[in-house]
């Protein structure tokens, strides 16, 4: 064998070796195709992430939890500084009880008021009757002069006394105008006083209210994840002050292409497996199918996969499941989600449950 036809027998036997070296590494490696009933995406496990923040500014005057520890919802996490606050709302209490006593002020000031609209009407009476009297008395005495029983000046005097009955009784009317009137003015004050009352103690509960905001409490529980800031460092309105991780809402986020993803159903059964630990396999279901398309992200497949057309899917772990191991549970660990598109298959072996 001439020395050219020995050199091109031994390349095509490194291309044959090349190419049947590349067909056993794809049929492994390969993810198991949608026909068989399974698809599988590459991820990484995610949790809801809470930022623990202050409403308003403040220094912080403590932290009460570290990086790493388990809190429950409503655990105090954190204390503003409230020295000015506390001030504040013990002078917004007072001028709630100046209000409330202006208050109780101006209803004593409508009762007496009404006491003196009382007194005028009976004073009233008291010179209608003294006019019907004199009225009486002055015609009598003119009846009486008539016949000569009686002298001039007597009924002048009469007539007088008649005229001077119907001014006190004119003065009486108007004073019962006048204590209506007054009644009118104090109700007003007591309206007045009664919305100062309301003003202060809305003061009273929004300082208050702002006080209670100065205890920061964890709004789910979780896991701590960040001590953004320290004791005595002062943040502005909406500053972070600890990250929580809710450890009870944690999932996979991956991607399948778009043949894959119109099979899959919300509820879908998932099995992960983690490249950390790889002899574990961890129970999901799909909790949600992205409606729109997109291109993989390069942190995901490979340059050449990169330019399918893919859609978002979450597998998410049943948080009783999460509760029993919450020591175990942690975010961006990268694996592989295997999704049964066909219910009536059964998992193969090396995707049954396998937990710690």
């Amino acid at each position: 064998m001439n020395p050219r036809t020995q050199t091109w027998l031994s390349r095509s036997a490194l291309v044959a070796g090349v190419v049947v070296a590349g067909i056993v590494i794809w049929t492994f490696a390969r993810p198991a195709a949608v026909d068989e009933g399974f698809v599988q995406g590459n991820g990484r496990i995610e949790a809801t992430e809470v930022d623990v923040a202050a409403k308003a500014a403040g220094r912080v005057a403590d932290i009460l939890v570290n990086e790493g520890d388990f809190v429950k919802p409503g655990a105090v996490i954190a204390h503003l500084d409230t020295q000015t606050l506390a001030a504040r709302l013990a002078q917004a209490q007072a001028q709630a009880a100046s209000a409330r006593a202006a208050r109780e002020s101006a209803l004593a000031f409508v009762a007496q008021r009404r006491a003196d609209a009382v007194m005028a009407e009976a004073v009233l009476t008291q010179r209608r009757t003294e006019l019907e009297v004199a009225r009486r008395t002055s015609a009598r005495s003119q009846t009486l002069l008539a016949d000569r029983a009686t002298s001039e000046q007597q009924v002048d005097d009469d007539r007088a006394r008649a005229r001077n009955a119907e001014a006190m009784v004119a003065v009486a009317q108007a004073q019962i105008s006048a204590a209506r009137a007054a009644i009118t003015a104090a109700e007003a004050q007591v309206a007045q006083a009664a919305a100062g009352v309301e003003a202060a103690q809305a003061s009273v509960a929004q300082l208050q209210a702002e006080l209670d905001d100065a205890t920061l409490t964890a709004p789910r529980g979780g896991r701590v994840q960040y001590r953004i800031v320290q004791p005595g460092e002062v943040v502005g309105a909406g500053g972070k002050i600890v990250s929580l991780i809710d450890i009870g809402d944690v999932y996979m986020t991956f991607f399948l292409p778009e043949m894959a993803a119109g099979r899959v159903a919300l509820g879908s059964e998932v099995r992960i497996v983690l490249d950390a630990a790889r002899n574990l396999v961890i129970p999901a279901q799909v909790s949600y199918v992205a409606s729109v398309a997109q291109f993989t992200p390069k942190t995901v497949e490979t340059q050449n996969e990169r330019q399918k057309m893919v859609f978002r899917v979450k597998a998410r772990i049943d948080p009783e499941l999460l509760q029993r191991y919450p020591e175990h549970v942690k975010t961006g660990l990268p694996g592989i989600a295997h999704v049964r598109l066909d219910a009536s298959r059964a998992w193969p072996d090396a995707l049954q449950t396998r937990l710690p």
